[in-house]
């Protein structure tokens, strides 16, 4: 049994260009330089940092790719934090055949979600990979860090599925999950609460 020592947040990317495209963005090659916020993006972002009331927040991670590290810099400047700092293991998960194509065809991928074989020979990151993944990242901000809330800023399927396992989920369920809004922040884990184990009251959160 794990007792964390920190307080995590997590928050969704606003609007990108890539969601307004219909399109799927998870190849770091584009996603890191292209895709950026939409002006209803930065003015979602905006608002979340406005209305922000939690826990004094003293680091914030984002993903490296643009629509997060904008989100990230414009929460932080909104309320005067930290520097985000980026780290690879938030990346978006990556959609391997998908790429480029149609966000419609998400159901299609999350159908597979059971099927991790099929995945792979697709070149989808798998819902387990990508669960190590996001827990990895945790697992080194634990080291570093002490008695301090810490916005995670990354995407909604690594988010969703990061989640399944503060909730006692199987990784491949986490569409069962209340469905994480752009720029919305729920919390993740609480500093003094022990893995596994309940979740605060994110797991039941919908806006």
């Amino acid at each position: 049994m794990k007792t964390f020592k920190n307080h995590y947040l997590i928050m969704r990317h606003g609007e990108s260009e890539a969601n307004v495209a219909g399109l799927i963005v998870s190849d770091p090659a584009i996603g890191c330089t292209r895709f950026g916020l939409s002006a209803p993006g930065r003015q979602q972002v905006g608002a979340a940092a406005s209305g922000y009331a939690g826990k004094p927040i003293s680091a914030i991670i984002c993903s490296d790719f643009l629509r997060t590290s904008q989100t990230a810099k414009l929460f932080a400047d909104t309320l005067a934090l930290p520097t985000p700092q980026s780290n690879i293991g938030l990346r978006e998960r990556f959609f391997g055949a998908w790429e480029g194509k149609s966000d419609s065809n998400y159901p299609a991928i999350w159908a597979l979600d059971r099927e991790p074989a099929l995945q792979r020979s697709a070149g989808i990151e798998t819902v387990e990979q990508v669960r190590q993944r996001g827990l990895g990242v945790i697992e080194e901000l634990e080291q570093h860090y002490q008695h301090e809330v810490i916005l995670l800023v990354a995407h909604g399927d690594l988010l969703q599925i990061l989640l399944t396992a503060f909730v006692g989920k199987p990784a491949h369920q986490h569409r069962t999950l209340a469905h994480h809004h752009q720029a919305e922040i729920k919390p993740l884990i609480a500093s003094g609460q022990e893995y596994p184990g309940p979740l605060l009251e994110c797991s039941r959160s919908a806006n």
